[in-house]
């Protein structure tokens, strides 16, 4: 072959590569954004339902219309989801999960201070925690008095809560309005630990994920939250 040959066939490989490079790149993106819309679509069903509670409020007790107009919630848009810190593998399994139906949607948690915004789910299945939050079985409800469990991926949504410090204030929205709570503590526990996951005669709020964040295969250990109301900046409803 000649060296003309040789180049030619040589600039159509590298041509090809790029071409297929652009196409893998394009098709993760499209990926990304379908599952974007999944989470928001999350967030949007609750506030529909938010809604529609407020309206039924509203048509059976006319005295009440100021408390139902409260518990009528809005969500802020919350952009596209940072998948920067998220393990390859669980955005492979978030991806995959897009076509599944999920349970009903509870709430929404938001931790300001790490940007950690999704919706809360009736369970903790691995379904559920590759596209949100979920209650851990056993467990309070959002609009429910008692320790309100939450865990998620410590790959995925839940991988931002190592930077979370103490006093940084956690936003639990249900059908009964918005509720903040405040960090007390952080802690990591063996994984067969569950003192911190015991019912509580305040309402409380504890996340939980696996520890440590960064870790080849099934993390030994649990990373806790745990949070009180914070009665002073509180819908009291």
């Amino acid at each position: 072959m000649s060296v003309k040959l040789r180049s030619l066939a040589f600039r159509s490989g590298e041509l090809l590569s790029y071409l297929a490079g652009f196409l893998l790149t394009g098709f993760f993106v499209v990926q990304l954004a379908q599952g974007e819309v999944q989470r928001q679509g999350g967030i949007a069903e609750f506030e529909q339902m938010a809604q529609n509670n407020a309206e039924q409020q509203n048509s059976a007790a006319a005295e009440a219309s100021d408390s139902a107009e409260n518990s009528q919630l809005n969500f802020d848009d919350t952009g596209e989801p940072d998948t920067s810190l998220w393990a390859a593998g669980r955005i492979s399994d978030y991806q995959a999960s897009l076509q599944a139906e999920l349970p009903q949607v509870l709430g929404v948690l938001e931790v300001p201070s790490v940007g950690l915004n999704v919706p809360v789910y009736a369970t903790n299945s691995e379904l559920v925690m590759d596209r949100g939050a979920g209650i851990i079985d056993g467990m309070a409800y959002p609009h429910e008095p008692g320790n309100i469990g939450i865990s998620g991926h410590r790959d995925g949504y839940f991988r931002v809560l190592k930077d979370v410090q103490v006093g940084d204030a956690i936003l639990v929205q249900s059908l009964e309005g918005v509720k903040q709570f405040k960090i007390d503590a952080t802690e990591v526990v063996a994984i067969s630990d569950k003192t911190l996951l015991r019912d509580t005669d305040d309402q409380t709020v504890t996340l939980v994920t696996c520890y440590p964040f960064y870790f080849v295969g099934h993390a030994p250990k649990r990373f806790i939250v745990t949070a009180s109301l914070d009665t002073t900046n509180v819908n009291q409803n």
